[in-house]
Protein backbone atom coordinates (compact mmCIF):
# COMPACT_ATOMS: atom_id res chain seq x y z
CA UNK A 1 0.00 0.00 0.00
CA UNK A 2 1.53 3.36 -1.32
CA UNK A 3 1.33 6.47 1.08
CA UNK A 4 -1.40 7.89 -0.43
CA UNK A 5 -3.57 5.41 0.48
CA UNK A 6 -2.70 4.86 3.90
CA UNK A 7 -3.06 8.63 3.52
CA UNK A 8 -6.49 8.40 2.96
CA UNK A 9 -6.92 5.79 5.52
CA UNK A 10 -4.98 7.59 8.74
CA UNK A 11 -7.42 10.81 6.94
CA UNK A 12 -10.83 9.05 7.37
CA UNK A 13 -9.86 7.89 11.01
CA UNK A 14 -9.47 11.09 12.76
CA UNK A 15 -12.33 13.38 13.48
CA UNK A 16 -12.23 16.86 12.02
CA UNK A 17 -14.20 18.96 15.03
CA UNK A 18 -13.56 22.06 13.10
CA UNK A 19 -15.39 21.23 9.52
CA UNK A 20 -18.72 20.42 11.36
CA UNK A 21 -19.05 24.33 10.98
CA UNK A 22 -18.42 24.24 7.53
CA UNK A 23 -21.49 22.92 5.60
CA UNK A 24 -20.18 20.29 3.22
CA UNK A 25 -22.01 17.82 0.47
CA UNK A 26 -24.04 14.99 1.67
CA UNK A 27 -21.44 12.07 0.24
CA UNK A 28 -24.32 9.85 -1.66
CA UNK A 29 -21.69 7.21 -2.17
CA UNK A 30 -22.36 6.85 2.22
CA UNK A 31 -25.78 5.46 3.45
CA UNK A 32 -24.89 7.26 6.81
CA UNK A 33 -24.06 10.29 5.55
CA UNK A 34 -27.16 12.40 6.58
CA UNK A 35 -27.47 10.22 9.57
CA UNK A 36 -24.06 10.97 10.32
CA UNK A 37 -24.76 14.78 10.37
CA UNK A 38 -27.66 14.27 12.04
CA UNK A 39 -26.10 12.78 14.93
CA UNK A 40 -23.63 15.82 15.32
CA UNK A 41 -25.85 18.31 15.54
CA UNK A 42 -28.25 16.57 18.09
CA UNK A 43 -25.46 15.38 20.27
CA UNK A 44 -24.38 19.28 20.10
CA UNK A 45 -27.83 20.87 20.49
CA UNK A 46 -30.03 18.17 22.56
CA UNK A 47 -28.12 17.69 25.70
CA UNK A 48 -27.11 20.03 28.31
CA UNK A 49 -23.56 19.82 27.75
CA UNK A 50 -23.69 19.67 24.16
CA UNK A 51 -21.64 23.17 23.60
CA UNK A 52 -18.38 21.37 24.85
CA UNK A 53 -17.83 19.54 21.49
CA UNK A 54 -17.63 22.70 19.78
CA UNK A 55 -15.88 24.96 22.30
CA UNK A 56 -13.53 23.31 25.36
CA UNK A 57 -10.47 24.21 27.04
CA UNK A 58 -8.41 21.60 24.96
CA UNK A 59 -9.77 22.75 21.41
CA UNK A 60 -8.78 26.26 22.79
CA UNK A 61 -5.15 25.03 23.81
CA UNK A 62 -5.01 22.73 20.55
CA UNK A 63 -5.64 26.19 18.24
CA UNK A 64 -3.70 28.82 20.14
CA UNK A 65 0.02 29.80 19.46
CA UNK A 66 2.53 29.60 21.98
CA UNK A 67 3.22 26.96 24.86
CA UNK A 68 1.41 23.89 25.31
CA UNK A 69 1.07 22.77 29.11
CA UNK A 70 0.63 19.22 29.79
CA UNK A 71 0.49 16.18 32.22
CA UNK A 72 1.70 13.00 32.50
CA UNK A 73 2.22 10.58 35.21
CA UNK A 74 4.37 7.72 36.06
CA UNK A 75 4.85 5.30 38.69
CA UNK A 76 8.62 4.65 37.78
CA UNK A 77 10.58 8.13 37.80
CA UNK A 78 13.70 6.68 38.79
CA UNK A 79 14.18 4.13 35.92
CA UNK A 80 12.92 6.26 33.68
CA UNK A 81 15.71 8.76 34.63
CA UNK A 82 18.29 5.76 34.81
CA UNK A 83 17.38 5.16 31.00
CA UNK A 84 17.13 8.41 30.21
CA UNK A 85 14.10 7.53 27.15
CA UNK A 86 10.56 8.04 27.87
CA UNK A 87 9.01 6.06 25.05
CA UNK A 88 5.19 6.26 23.85
CA UNK A 89 2.76 3.64 24.49
CA UNK A 90 0.10 2.03 22.11
CA UNK A 91 -4.03 2.52 22.99
CA UNK A 92 -6.58 5.21 22.12
CA UNK A 93 -3.87 7.82 21.04
CA UNK A 94 -2.07 4.97 18.94
CA UNK A 95 1.88 6.18 19.67
CA UNK A 96 1.82 8.92 21.74
CA UNK A 97 2.96 9.83 25.00
CA UNK A 98 -0.11 9.63 27.03
CA UNK A 99 -0.87 12.72 29.03
CA UNK A 100 -3.99 15.51 30.19
CA UNK A 101 -4.38 19.36 29.80
CA UNK A 102 -2.93 21.59 32.36
CA UNK A 103 -3.49 25.59 32.69
CA UNK A 104 -1.28 27.83 33.62
CA UNK A 105 -2.89 30.27 36.35
CA UNK A 106 0.09 32.06 37.44
CA UNK A 107 -0.06 30.33 41.28
CA UNK A 108 0.81 27.00 39.78
CA UNK A 109 -0.68 24.56 37.21
CA UNK A 110 -4.13 23.76 37.50
CA UNK A 111 -5.14 20.30 36.38
CA UNK A 112 -7.92 19.25 33.71
CA UNK A 113 -10.36 17.57 35.95
CA UNK A 114 -9.15 14.02 33.61
CA UNK A 115 -5.64 15.15 35.02
CA UNK A 116 -6.87 15.16 38.44
CA UNK A 117 -8.70 12.04 38.47
CA UNK A 118 -5.28 10.04 37.00
CA UNK A 119 -3.18 11.54 39.25
CA UNK A 120 -5.05 10.99 42.92
CA UNK A 121 -7.11 7.82 42.05
CA UNK A 122 -6.41 5.78 39.49
CA UNK A 123 -2.69 5.83 39.32
CA UNK A 124 -2.56 5.52 43.14
CA UNK A 125 -5.54 2.92 42.95
CA UNK A 126 -3.28 0.67 40.29
CA UNK A 127 -0.02 0.98 42.38
CA UNK A 128 -2.42 -0.37 45.24
CA UNK A 129 -3.49 -3.48 43.46
CA UNK A 130 0.04 -4.04 41.87
CA UNK A 131 1.38 -4.64 45.08
CA UNK A 132 3.97 -2.17 44.84
CA UNK A 133 3.81 0.40 47.61
CA UNK A 134 7.36 1.76 47.28
CA UNK A 135 6.40 2.94 43.90
CA UNK A 136 4.90 6.56 44.00
CA UNK A 137 2.71 8.28 41.19
CA UNK A 138 4.87 11.35 39.83
CA UNK A 139 3.20 14.07 37.80
CA UNK A 140 5.76 15.53 34.91
CA UNK A 141 4.86 19.07 33.25
CA UNK A 142 5.98 18.78 29.67
CA UNK A 143 5.99 22.21 28.47
CA UNK A 144 5.78 22.09 24.17
CA UNK A 145 6.39 24.77 21.92
CA UNK A 146 4.58 24.98 19.07
CA UNK A 147 6.17 26.06 15.96
CA UNK A 148 4.87 28.55 13.73
CA UNK A 149 3.72 25.57 11.14
CA UNK A 150 2.29 23.33 13.23
CA UNK A 151 -1.65 22.53 12.98
CA UNK A 152 -4.36 24.64 14.10
CA UNK A 153 -7.32 22.55 13.54
CA UNK A 154 -8.66 20.22 15.56
CA UNK A 155 -8.04 16.44 14.01
CA UNK A 156 -8.28 14.10 16.77
CA UNK A 157 -7.36 9.93 16.18
CA UNK A 158 -10.75 7.95 16.63
CA UNK A 159 -9.90 4.74 18.00
CA UNK A 160 -13.33 2.88 16.66
CA UNK A 161 -12.40 3.81 13.23
CA UNK A 162 -9.17 2.09 12.56
CA UNK A 163 -10.79 -1.53 11.88
CA UNK A 164 -9.94 -1.06 8.50
CA UNK A 165 -5.89 -0.18 9.36
CA UNK A 166 -5.91 -2.98 11.75
CA UNK A 167 -6.69 -5.21 8.76
CA UNK A 168 -4.79 -3.74 6.53
CA UNK A 169 -2.24 -4.06 8.69
CA UNK A 170 -2.05 -7.64 9.17
CA UNK A 171 -2.72 -8.31 5.39
CA UNK A 172 1.19 -6.82 5.23
CA UNK A 173 2.63 -9.16 8.23
CA UNK A 174 0.26 -11.77 8.29
CA UNK A 175 3.23 -14.36 7.31
CA UNK A 176 4.67 -13.88 10.28
CA UNK A 177 2.13 -16.05 11.33
CA UNK A 178 2.34 -20.16 10.18
CA UNK A 179 0.06 -21.56 7.82
CA UNK A 180 -1.60 -23.10 10.66
CA UNK A 181 -1.69 -20.10 12.82
CA UNK A 182 -3.38 -18.02 9.79
CA UNK A 183 -6.10 -20.27 9.28
CA UNK A 184 -6.84 -20.86 13.46
CA UNK A 185 -6.97 -16.49 13.23
CA UNK A 186 -9.07 -16.43 10.16
CA UNK A 187 -11.56 -19.42 11.17
CA UNK A 188 -11.90 -17.82 14.85
CA UNK A 189 -12.70 -14.38 13.61
CA UNK A 190 -14.90 -15.46 11.42
CA UNK A 191 -16.94 -17.92 13.31
CA UNK A 192 -17.18 -14.90 16.41
CA UNK A 193 -19.06 -12.66 13.13
CA UNK A 194 -21.00 -15.82 12.39
CA UNK A 195 -22.54 -16.66 15.94
CA UNK A 196 -23.01 -12.73 16.62
CA UNK A 197 -25.33 -12.05 13.41
CA UNK A 198 -28.15 -11.16 15.28
CA UNK A 199 -27.00 -8.78 17.14
CA UNK A 200 -25.65 -7.28 14.03
CA UNK A 201 -28.23 -7.81 11.57
CA UNK A 202 -30.78 -6.00 14.31
CA UNK A 203 -27.97 -3.01 14.68
CA UNK A 204 -28.10 -2.48 10.86
CA UNK A 205 -31.69 -2.54 10.72
CA UNK A 206 -31.91 0.56 12.97
CA UNK A 207 -29.09 2.15 11.22
CA UNK A 208 -30.07 2.03 7.85
CA UNK A 209 -33.80 1.83 7.94
CA UNK A 210 -34.95 2.86 11.19
CA UNK A 211 -36.33 -0.05 12.39
CA UNK A 212 -37.52 0.18 15.91
CA UNK A 213 -36.99 -2.54 19.06
CA UNK A 214 -37.50 -2.13 22.41
CA UNK A 215 -34.09 -0.83 23.95
CA UNK A 216 -34.37 -3.91 26.42
CA UNK A 217 -34.18 -6.16 24.00
CA UNK A 218 -31.35 -4.78 22.12
CA UNK A 219 -29.36 -4.25 25.47
CA UNK A 220 -29.19 -7.65 25.76
CA UNK A 221 -28.87 -8.72 23.14
CA UNK A 222 -25.42 -6.23 22.95
CA UNK A 223 -24.92 -7.91 26.37
CA UNK A 224 -24.79 -11.27 25.00
CA UNK A 225 -22.53 -10.48 22.07
CA UNK A 226 -19.78 -8.56 23.52
CA UNK A 227 -17.96 -11.96 24.69
CA UNK A 228 -17.73 -12.72 21.53
CA UNK A 229 -17.12 -9.52 19.73
CA UNK A 230 -14.72 -7.88 21.98
CA UNK A 231 -14.77 -4.50 20.26
CA UNK A 232 -18.61 -3.75 21.38
CA UNK A 233 -17.75 -3.87 24.53
CA UNK A 234 -15.34 -0.65 23.52
CA UNK A 235 -18.24 0.74 21.43
CA UNK A 236 -20.47 0.47 24.08
CA UNK A 237 -18.04 2.38 26.64
CA UNK A 238 -17.88 4.42 24.64
CA UNK A 239 -21.67 5.42 23.78
CA UNK A 240 -22.12 5.38 27.72
CA UNK A 241 -19.49 7.82 28.36
CA UNK A 242 -20.75 10.00 25.73
CA UNK A 243 -24.15 9.83 26.98
CA UNK A 244 -22.97 10.47 30.58
CA UNK A 245 -20.82 13.55 30.26
CA UNK A 246 -23.70 15.27 27.51
CA UNK A 247 -26.23 14.90 29.86
CA UNK A 248 -25.34 14.75 33.67
CA UNK A 249 -26.31 18.02 35.18
CA UNK A 250 -24.42 17.84 38.58
CA UNK A 251 -22.98 20.16 40.40
CA UNK A 252 -19.47 18.94 39.64
CA UNK A 253 -20.80 18.67 35.93
CA UNK A 254 -21.97 21.89 35.44
CA UNK A 255 -18.63 23.33 37.58
CA UNK A 256 -16.25 21.67 34.84
CA UNK A 257 -18.34 22.54 31.96
CA UNK A 258 -18.01 26.25 33.11
CA UNK A 259 -13.99 25.69 32.72
CA UNK A 260 -14.55 24.44 29.82
CA UNK A 261 -13.97 20.80 30.47
CA UNK A 262 -16.37 17.38 30.02
CA UNK A 263 -16.51 15.65 33.33
CA UNK A 264 -14.45 12.85 33.14
CA UNK A 265 -15.07 11.19 36.60
CA UNK A 266 -18.60 10.52 35.58
CA UNK A 267 -17.44 7.89 33.40
CA UNK A 268 -14.25 7.13 35.48
CA UNK A 269 -16.15 5.97 38.27
CA UNK A 270 -18.65 4.12 36.36
CA UNK A 271 -15.74 2.31 35.18
CA UNK A 272 -13.85 1.44 38.11
CA UNK A 273 -16.81 1.22 40.92
CA UNK A 274 -18.70 -1.48 38.24
CA UNK A 275 -15.31 -2.91 37.43
CA UNK A 276 -12.80 -2.81 40.56
CA UNK A 277 -10.25 -4.96 38.64
CA UNK A 278 -9.72 -2.38 35.87
CA UNK A 279 -7.23 -0.50 38.02
CA UNK A 280 -4.74 -3.42 37.31
CA UNK A 281 -5.99 -4.04 33.85
CA UNK A 282 -7.63 -1.96 31.57
CA UNK A 283 -9.62 -4.22 29.45
CA UNK A 284 -13.03 -2.57 27.92
CA UNK A 285 -13.32 -6.25 25.79
CA UNK A 286 -14.75 -7.04 29.39
CA UNK A 287 -17.03 -3.95 29.79
CA UNK A 288 -20.89 -5.28 30.04
CA UNK A 289 -23.82 -4.12 31.59
CA UNK A 290 -27.33 -5.75 31.77
CA UNK A 291 -30.35 -3.45 31.40
CA UNK A 292 -30.95 -3.02 35.24
CA UNK A 293 -27.61 -3.23 36.18
CA UNK A 294 -27.21 -0.01 33.42
CA UNK A 295 -30.75 1.40 35.67
CA UNK A 296 -28.82 0.88 38.91
CA UNK A 297 -25.43 3.08 37.80
CA UNK A 298 -27.09 5.94 36.25
CA UNK A 299 -28.92 6.11 39.29
CA UNK A 300 -25.58 5.93 41.54
CA UNK A 301 -23.66 8.37 39.59
CA UNK A 302 -26.59 11.18 38.74
CA UNK A 303 -29.98 10.33 40.02
CA UNK A 304 -31.44 13.19 37.53
CA UNK A 305 -30.45 11.14 34.61
CA UNK A 306 -33.79 9.05 33.17
CA UNK A 307 -33.17 5.86 32.30
CA UNK A 308 -35.86 5.31 29.94
CA UNK A 309 -34.27 7.85 27.81
CA UNK A 310 -30.72 6.57 28.32
CA UNK A 311 -31.45 3.14 27.18
CA UNK A 312 -33.15 4.27 23.89
CA UNK A 313 -30.20 6.60 23.21
CA UNK A 314 -27.62 3.83 23.68
CA UNK A 315 -30.03 1.70 21.39
CA UNK A 316 -29.56 4.09 18.20
CA UNK A 317 -26.31 5.55 19.26
CA UNK A 318 -24.76 2.38 19.30
CA UNK A 319 -26.50 1.03 16.34
CA UNK A 320 -25.13 3.99 14.68
CA UNK A 321 -21.67 3.45 15.63
CA UNK A 322 -21.74 -0.54 14.85
CA UNK A 323 -22.61 0.37 11.07
CA UNK A 324 -20.60 3.40 10.83
CA UNK A 325 -17.55 1.90 12.31
CA UNK A 326 -17.73 -1.84 12.01
CA UNK A 327 -18.92 -2.14 8.60
CA UNK A 328 -17.06 -1.49 5.20
CA UNK A 329 -18.33 2.52 4.51
CA UNK A 330 -20.96 2.57 1.82
CA UNK A 331 -21.50 -1.16 2.36
CA UNK A 332 -25.26 -2.12 3.49
CA UNK A 333 -25.21 -5.60 4.66
CA UNK A 334 -28.47 -7.17 3.66
CA UNK A 335 -30.09 -10.50 3.77
CA UNK A 336 -27.73 -12.07 6.49
CA UNK A 337 -29.14 -16.08 5.87
CA UNK A 338 -27.40 -15.75 2.33
CA UNK A 339 -24.17 -14.91 4.34
CA UNK A 340 -20.73 -16.79 3.15
CA UNK A 341 -19.04 -17.16 6.04
CA UNK A 342 -15.38 -16.95 4.76
CA UNK A 343 -13.12 -14.54 5.54
CA UNK A 344 -12.60 -12.72 2.61
CA UNK A 345 -16.15 -12.53 1.57
CA UNK A 346 -16.50 -10.76 4.88
CA UNK A 347 -13.86 -8.71 4.41
CA UNK A 348 -16.23 -6.67 1.73
CA UNK A 349 -18.66 -5.74 3.78
CA UNK A 350 -17.22 -6.44 7.77
CA UNK A 351 -13.75 -5.38 6.93
CA UNK A 352 -13.26 -3.13 10.10
CA UNK A 353 -15.33 -5.22 12.20
CA UNK A 354 -12.79 -8.31 10.90
CA UNK A 355 -9.52 -5.78 11.58
CA UNK A 356 -10.96 -5.21 15.22
CA UNK A 357 -10.92 -8.89 16.00
CA UNK A 358 -8.04 -9.57 14.66
CA UNK A 359 -6.00 -7.05 16.77
CA UNK A 360 -7.93 -8.24 19.61
CA UNK A 361 -7.07 -11.68 18.82
CA UNK A 362 -3.57 -11.22 18.54
CA UNK A 363 -2.83 -10.12 22.27
CA UNK A 364 -3.74 -13.02 23.27
CA UNK A 365 -2.84 -15.49 20.09
CA UNK A 366 -0.01 -18.28 20.24
CA UNK A 367 2.70 -16.34 19.71
CA UNK A 368 1.65 -12.83 20.12
CA UNK A 369 4.75 -11.40 22.39
CA UNK A 370 6.41 -12.19 19.09
CA UNK A 371 4.12 -10.72 16.69
CA UNK A 372 1.57 -7.95 18.66
CA UNK A 373 4.27 -5.61 19.52
CA UNK A 374 5.61 -5.33 15.93
CA UNK A 375 1.78 -5.22 14.71
CA UNK A 376 1.03 -2.23 17.09
CA UNK A 377 4.59 -0.54 15.83
CA UNK A 378 3.87 -0.63 12.24
CA UNK A 379 0.73 0.81 13.16
CA UNK A 380 2.44 4.09 15.35
CA UNK A 381 5.11 4.29 12.64
CA UNK A 382 2.07 4.60 10.06
CA UNK A 383 0.17 7.21 12.03
CA UNK A 384 3.53 9.45 12.88
CA UNK A 385 3.51 9.66 9.33
CA UNK A 386 0.28 10.91 8.96
CA UNK A 387 0.68 13.37 11.69
CA UNK A 388 4.32 14.66 10.44
CA UNK A 389 2.54 15.62 7.54
CA UNK A 390 -0.04 17.33 8.82
CA UNK A 391 1.80 19.03 11.37
CA UNK A 392 0.18 17.25 14.04
CA UNK A 393 2.20 17.87 17.05
CA UNK A 394 -0.34 16.95 20.14
CA UNK A 395 -2.74 14.27 19.22
CA UNK A 396 -6.03 13.96 20.95
CA UNK A 397 -8.75 10.86 21.26
CA UNK A 398 -11.34 12.31 18.88
CA UNK A 399 -14.07 9.55 19.73
CA UNK A 400 -15.13 12.56 22.00
CA UNK A 401 -13.24 15.46 22.91
CA UNK A 402 -12.63 13.78 27.13
CA UNK A 403 -9.24 15.45 27.76
CA UNK A 404 -7.07 12.83 26.21
CA UNK A 405 -4.23 14.30 24.80
CA UNK A 406 -0.91 12.75 23.78
CA UNK A 407 2.47 13.70 22.31
CA UNK A 408 3.74 12.63 18.65
CA UNK A 409 7.21 11.01 19.44
CA UNK A 410 8.35 11.49 15.94
CA UNK A 411 7.59 15.32 15.20
CA UNK A 412 10.91 16.45 13.83
CA UNK A 413 12.33 19.54 15.83
CA UNK A 414 10.17 18.61 18.39
CA UNK A 415 10.50 21.88 21.06
CA UNK A 416 9.92 20.72 24.81
CA UNK A 417 10.94 20.61 28.60
CA UNK A 418 9.96 18.34 31.18
CA UNK A 419 9.66 19.05 35.08
CA UNK A 420 9.07 16.86 37.85
CA UNK A 421 6.31 18.39 39.80
CA UNK A 422 5.12 18.82 43.01
CA UNK A 423 1.22 18.92 44.13
CA UNK A 424 0.43 22.23 46.96
CA UNK A 425 -2.11 22.17 49.15
CA UNK A 426 -4.81 23.84 47.00
CA UNK A 427 -4.37 21.14 44.06
CA UNK A 428 -2.01 23.24 42.15
CA UNK A 429 1.32 21.86 40.47
CA UNK A 430 4.50 23.14 40.97
CA UNK A 431 7.52 22.59 38.36
CA UNK A 432 10.67 21.08 41.05
CA UNK A 433 12.81 19.78 39.09
CA UNK A 434 13.66 20.03 35.00
CA UNK A 435 14.48 16.50 34.11
CA UNK A 436 16.70 15.71 30.90
CA UNK A 437 14.13 13.10 29.37
CA UNK A 438 14.06 12.21 25.56
CA UNK A 439 10.93 11.12 24.03
CA UNK A 440 11.96 8.22 21.89
CA UNK A 441 10.07 7.41 18.90
CA UNK A 442 9.35 3.89 19.72
CA UNK A 443 6.68 1.71 21.08
CA UNK A 444 6.95 0.30 24.87
CA UNK A 445 6.26 -3.43 24.91
CA UNK A 446 2.66 -3.53 26.47
CA UNK A 447 3.66 -5.62 29.16
CA UNK A 448 6.06 -2.82 30.14
CA UNK A 449 3.07 -0.19 30.40
CA UNK A 450 1.42 0.42 34.01
CA UNK A 451 -1.72 -0.81 33.15
CA UNK A 452 -0.13 -4.19 32.49
CA UNK A 453 3.12 -4.35 34.50
CA UNK A 454 4.77 -2.44 37.03
CA UNK A 455 7.98 -1.56 35.05
CA UNK A 456 8.36 2.07 33.53
CA UNK A 457 6.17 3.84 30.54
CA UNK A 458 3.08 5.56 29.81
CA UNK A 459 0.40 4.78 32.93
CA UNK A 460 -2.20 5.87 31.43
CA UNK A 461 -2.82 4.05 28.05
CA UNK A 462 -6.49 4.86 27.02
CA UNK A 463 -8.36 2.04 25.90
CA UNK A 464 -7.97 0.19 22.10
Amino acid sequence: MDFLDAYEQWADAHAFFDTTLIPSPVDNRDPLAEQTTAWENRLVTESPNGHLLRDNSLFRALSGDGKLHLLHVTHALEEISDHGSLYPSGGCLVGSVYCAPLASTGRGYRMHNLAEYILTKEAPAFVAKAGAPKRVPTPLIFEINLPPQAYRGLAGVDYLRLGSIHLQIYSRLEYLLSKAERHQLRETVVSRIKNSAAFLALAAAIAYQGATVQPDAFLRLLDEAIPRLPILGYVYFEALSEYLMLHSTTPQTRERAELGEFDNWLYKDMLFATFPRMAGKFDLAKFRLSPDELDTLLSRIDPGLDAVHARAYLTERVSHLVAARLFTPGQVPEAWHHTRWEFDSLSTQLGPLLGHLIHRELRTFGRYPDFYFYFDQHKALQAWNYWNHMDIIAPFNGTIPKGEIGINPAYPDLDYRVWRAEQDDSGRLHPAEELGLTIAPRLVDIKYTLMRNNQWSDPTPAPA
